[in-house]
């Protein structure tokens, strides 16, 4: 195929942040991902997900090459050469002195060289299966081919080579100096560093100083060149000449490339830290058409990154959606980690759908149109509504917009009205749901929602019967009675049938 992005797909700069994010808490994931990448601009990348299972399936496999250490490094290090390179021409911006200006675009010019053929070679020796990776290190090698790439390296090496060639005296007086033409003298550094090699210290500290690390050009320097270049003008007006037909010398596709290829890395770089904590990741079995889904040992990867600090362990959770499911409804007792377990089902689609790493040891997960959430708010005073309407309105809004495909996180809502309202309501809302056929996950307190049909599922997040007020945070498939945790009040407090009738036998 044509190289064209190694995203396979064009994406605005201005695109939206998606309405999920804040609920699902992945404006976290995606601020800390990019943040060590901040001047590649990122954010966009994370806000389209895709819909083509083609497309996700090519980008898992560009991650999957990515992930081969000689790949990564190579790569790495051409993302590295080209911020050199912006850095030397943003450098230019700064400068006063044509010939400093000069010279620091031949300084680009040659590491831009260097750094598209070194990768060219790598990756045409690497082993790169993805058709994304491929389809690049072809388009490098036609890119290396072309006489617009042939006479840009050789005409930057050559004028490089004939600076490096010139050779000059400066004879320093007082407060002037003179520049004239080399003419064999002999250098005074060796003399110099002769005599005073009887002074030298071992442990002394060192002065040296590397010349090409200074930006700087100060009026004497400038002067020196300039006269210089008075005495040898055929380098220096090739460097002119080369400077004003090079401006723009950086092919488009290969900066594209540059940035798009720190949305996988960033991400890759991102996960491996949780990875050494041995939490796991998988690249998804993914489909636009079967809504059968399976996860194993998932987790919530923005509650992995605040917890990484403290290094907190994390709970793995499962969970089988098999037609004709439709809804996950998750009940238990607060702080029993519902929400969390909604927030992970969310993050699980939506990173399957941008073609990466998942967090779950293993995922065959359908591919939404569109995810929405809908997570309990604080009243805004400026829409002049109570609780219970904003969220009905709320809610109608997205219902409007929700199809067959679509994927709804609801966490606990309706809670501002009455427990029998709160119940009319659900049951019209999920009503409503599974005409549309949508699916996603439900947390609520109304145990009703999981037993009304073959289309919910019943799930509930567990108590440790020893000591209730501790919460394992596990979110199991079982029925949902309204009981598992006033049992186990009832038991931590000896209050049970059977303990309440031992009691009174001994006495």
């Amino acid at each position: 195929m044509t190289f064209h992005s190694i995203l396979f797909t064009d994406i605005p700069d201005d695109t939206p942040v998606p309405q999920c994010f804040p609920d699902l808490n992945l404006d976290q994931v995606v601020e800390a991902i990019a943040t060590a990448y901040k001047d590649a601009r990122l954010q966009p990348f994370f806000h389209a997900p895709l819909r083509d299972e083609e497309l996700i399936r090519h980008r898992q496999a560009v991650a999957r090459d990515l992930e081969h250490p000689r790949i990564a490094t190579a790569i790495t290090t051409f993302n590295k050469q080209m911020d050199t390179i912006a850095r030397y021409l943003a450098l230019r911006q700064t400068l006063i002195y044509e010939h400093h200006r000069q010279g620091w675009l031949l300084e680009a010019v040659l590491t831009y060289c260097t750094a598209v053929s070194e990768l060219a070679h790598t990756l045409s020796t690497a082993e790169v299966r993805s058709v994304g990776l491929q389809s690049f290190t072809h388009y490098l090698y036609n890119y290396l081919s072309t006489p617009t790439f042939s006479e840009l390296n050789n005409a930057a090496q050559s004028i490089e080579h004939a600076l490096q060639q010139i050779r000059f005296s400066l004879i320093i007086r007082s407060d002037s100096f003179i520049v004239k033409s080399f003419e064999n003298e002999q250098p005074y550094s060796p003399e110099i560093s002769a005599v005073f090699a009887k002074f030298r210290q071992e442990d002394s500290p060192s002065y040296l100083t590397n010349l090409r690390e200074a930006a700087g050009m100060n009026h004497i320097e400038a002067k020196i060149v300039e006269f210089v270049a008075r005495l040898t003008p055929e380098p220096f007006a090739a460097l002119a000449q080369f400077c004003a037909q090079h401006e723009r010398f950086i092919d488009e596709t290969i900066r594209r490339f540059d940035r798009e290829i720190r949305f996988y890395l960033a991400y890759l770089e991102f996960i491996a830290r949780f990875r050494q904590q041995s939490l796991p990741f998988c690249y998804p079995e993914i489909s636009r058409s079967d809504r059968n889904e399976t996860v194993r040992d998932g987790f919530d990867l923005a509650l992995a990154h605040a917890m990484y600090a403290r290094q907190a362990p994390i709970v793995l959770n499962d969970y089988d959606l098999i037609e004709p499911e439709q809804i996950l409804v998750v009940s238990g007792p607060n702080q029993g980690g519902k929400t969390t377990f909604a927030r992970m089902v969310g993050q699980l689609h939506y990173l399957a759908a941008l073609g990466l790493p998942v967090p779950a040891r293993q995922a065959r997960l359908f591919i939404p149109d569109h995810i929405f959430t809908h997570f309990e708010r604080s009243e805004a005073i400026t829409n002049l509504r109570g609780k219970l309407q904003d969220e009905l309105v709320r809610m109608h809004e997205l219902m409007v917009k929700t199809t067959s495909n679509t994927l709804l996180i609801l966490n606990e809502i309706f809670h501002s009205t009455t427990v029998e309202d709160a119940t009319f309501l659900s049951k019209e809302l999920m009503a409503r749901i599974l005409r549309q056929q949508a699916f996603g996950v439900w947390v609520t307190f109304i145990d009703e929602l999981s037993r009304l049909n073959e289309h919910t599922v019943s799930m509930v997040s567990l108590v440790d019967p020893a000591n209730p007020s501790q919460r394992p945070f596990k979110v199991v498939r079982q029925p949902a009675d309204g009981r598992v945790y006033a049992l186990a009040i009832a038991r931590k407090h000896r209050l049970t049938y059977e303990q309440i009738r031992e009691r009174m036998e001994k006495n």
